[in-house]
């Protein structure tokens, strides 16, 4: 008895549907995602039961190194430039067109007033590097602010409605976080938070 053959038949999958809903879920991701601003320093925050978030907006951001050095940046840029347009000002600091650009594209203010116009000559490459060395001075000026003061007076007059986020290495010594306190309270600037990490069970 002769054999049937079964004429085979090649398998073809229609792969646009599940290109749509890529392309779909693509732009959801990028519409709906944050990007973090980069950071001058690595911070290791200490851990905490707290389950508090921040707020994403109108946020200064005051970030203090192992070392302690300081440095303050909000993600508005209009605001950073308006910060920066106040504290020059005051004290009688000239930037020019490149200087301010690179000021603009930096992550965070870290830089003693002194040294500004130089640092911000830097290549942003190097710039990143530099910072790294330096922090805003938390040293008194003629017997007024400090130039720590003189931002975060900057940051509230750009935007009354900021507010403060104090991120601090596990590491950093408790005497520079407690000054930095309490020059925020000789401004009547008593509302703030810390940022930490949430601590695991495996921890307690």
């Amino acid at each position: 008895m002769a054999k049937i053959k079964i004429q085979k038949k090649d398998i073809w999958i229609d792969m646009t549907p599940m290109s749509d809903v890529m392309t779909l879920l693509l732009c959801f991701f990028m519409l709906t995602s944050t990007f973090l601003t980069p950071e001058p320093i690595q911070v290791t925050t200490p851990s905490s039961v707290s389950e508090a978030k921040i707020p994403e907006n109108d946020v200064l951001n005051i970030l203090v190194s192992p070392e302690g050095r300081i440095y303050v940046g909000t993600e508005n840029k209009n605001n950073m430039q308006a910060m920066l347009d106040a504290v020059t000002d005051k004290f009688g600091i000239t930037l020019n067109a490149t200087q301010i650009k690179h000021f603009r594209e930096d992550a965070m203010i870290g830089a003693p007033l002194n040294k500004m116009a130089e640092y911000l000559n830097l290549e942003p490459e190097k710039m990143a590097e530099v910072v790294q060395t330096l922090g805003i001075p938390t040293d008194s000026i003629d017997g007024g602010k400090s130039e720590f003061q003189e931002w975060v007076k900057a940051a509230r007059d750009a935007n009354p409605d900021i507010k403060l986020c104090i991120k601090c290495d596990a590491t950093t010594p408790y005497k520079t976080i407690k000054a930095m306190m309490s020059e925020l309270q000789d401004m009547n600037e008593n509302r703030y938070q810390l940022i930490t990490n949430l601590k695991t069970a495996s921890e307690e």
